[in-house]
């Protein structure tokens, strides 16, 4: 996601550093860079061209001109304007209605809809709401079967809709189920269309009058670049719209609608669907996308991702082993393994590291190290527990036995070994407080290759 993006402005950055000081040429030839780098990003020019004119009349100002650092200035301003561009804060969801509140979803077919709707319900489930999921896309039978398919995945209900009913019929039927439950939110999927076309238009406007919303969302493709924005703008205009939800930030993304969408609308992005899984939406904070577009990562994200995901009990315990330096066996080994899949994998990770750090673990293919992953808890299963905890009897038949019992060759089993060595090894340097030696260590283990990469 945003990789060219933040590429070409790294470039930036560098060359303003570059310079003891600052003048006007050289800020309009780093301006320059910054408009092409938008442009390539698939950002509509006329949010290129407002950010550009920002950005130089506060770079031009006395304040940069004459910092003692006046390159890092000039990024402070560029990161500060991106903030701007996105809407500066994170705008949760207004549920302040009598229940049930009721959220329309919005966009065209193929957008991401009706799985962002189920994402979205996850999301208000863990928030204790009782959330009631609904579907009016009578044209496209897959859909209703979708979201219902969806929800009993993830235990919660969802109104039983069919493709004989009239949309209108249906949002009716929805409400009255929802009030006789006492349901808090009902999020209600829409229709969609190839394209924007008048009879989709006057469905949904109809459909926003009878349910008298509370938010009103637009779901849109981040890939889609200046078609995204042509069609938030024909959604915007047709409906009050208090949201927009931006899904596949984890595709080919170039980032122009993520910097086009909220100017263009006029209205916050509060979502981001960062991976196709059910639990792959986040809210959207315009200062950490900011900072990952300028290659400085998304520190607080990784850190909210680890407390969602991770064990934080079983985390203190791997913790105390490591600090100790004593009996990290491979349970443990497998124990790191899961925790950093459950944080999304190596591709979500490295999607919020700084770009210095991502770059190190770029060396390693994100898809590659996560089949990796599986394929270590494969064989660490495929031992006993004898053989977990002391790993130095696994000799030659030991071995044989445990690469059939989990579909690999002997030598996966052996580099399995050799990796947790190494790994058991930098923990005692770090029990020792040997830091230098452990980051040569690490260094050493970034350079090879996980157990099943070639």
């Amino acid at each position: 996601m945003l990789e060219n993006l933040t590429g070409r402005l790294q470039g930036v950055i560098k060359n303003l550093r570059g310079h003891a000081r600052l003048t006007e040429d050289n800020i309009a030839d780093a301006m320059r860079e910054v408009r092409m780098a938008l442009l390539e990003a698939d950002v509509a020019l006329p949010v290129v061209k407002e950010f550009i004119a920002a950005v130089k009349q506060r770079a031009q100002g006395k304040e940069v001109l004459q910092s003692l650092t006046p390159g890092q200035a000039v990024i402070e301003v560029v990161n500060d304007e991106l903030v701007t561009l996105m809407g500066k804060a994170n705008v949760g969801l207004n549920l302040a209605a009598v229940p049930p509140a009721v959220i329309l979803m919005a966009g065209l077919q193929g957008s991401g809809k009706t799985t962002t709707s189920a994402k979205l319900a996850k999301l208000l489930k863990e928030q204790k709401k009782k959330v009631l999921l609904a579907s009016a896309d009578v044209y496209r039978p897959a859909a209703i079967e979708q979201l219902k398919a969806l929800a009993q995945q993830l235990e919660i209900e969802c109104f039983d809709s069919h493709v004989g009913q009239k949309p209108s019929d249906i949002a009716t039927a929805t409400l009255d189920f929802a009030k006789r439950g006492y349901y808090d939110v009902v999020i209600f999927d829409t229709a969609g269309r190839l394209g924007i076309d008048e009879a989709m238009m006057v469905e949904i406007k109809a459909l926003h009058a009878q349910l008298s919303p509370v938010e009103t969302l637009f779901v849109v493709d981040a890939m889609q670049g200046q078609d995204a924005i042509n069609t938030a703008k024909a959604f915007g205009e047709t409906l009050p719209l208090t949201g927009v939800i931006l899904t596949k930030m984890d595709g080919d993304s170039r980032g122009g609608a993520a910097l086009s969408v909220r100017h263009v609308t006029g209205k916050p992005i509060k979502f981001i669907g960062v991976s196709e899984k059910v639990d792959g939406l986040e809210p959207f904070y315009p200062d950490r996308m900011a900072s990952r577009i300028l290659g400085m990562g998304d520190v607080l994200g990784l850190i909210e991702q680890a407390h969602k995901n991770v064990d934080m009990t079983e985390a203190q315990k791997l913790a105390d082993k490591v600090k100790s330096g004593k009996n990290f066996d491979l349970d443990d080994f497998k124990a790191q393994m899961s925790q950093m899949r459950k944080m999304g994998g190596m591709g979500a990770l490295m999607d919020k590291m700084p770009a210095q750090l991502a770059g190190m673990a770029a060396k390693v293919n994100p898809e590659d190290a996560d089949k990796s992953i599986r394929r270590i808890e494969g064989i660490i299963n495929s031992m006993t527990p004898l053989e977990r905890r002391k790993p130095e009897i696994i000799k030659a038949t030991r071995k044989k036995r445990i690469a059939d019992g989990s579909g690999v060759q002997v030598q996966e089993v052996n580099r399995l070994l050799k990796q947790f060595e190494e790994t058991q090894n930098m923990m005692k340097m770090f029990s020792k407080g040997g830091m230098a030696k452990m980051m040569r260590a690490m260094g050493g283990l970034m350079g090879g290759k996980l157990p099943g990469m070639r």
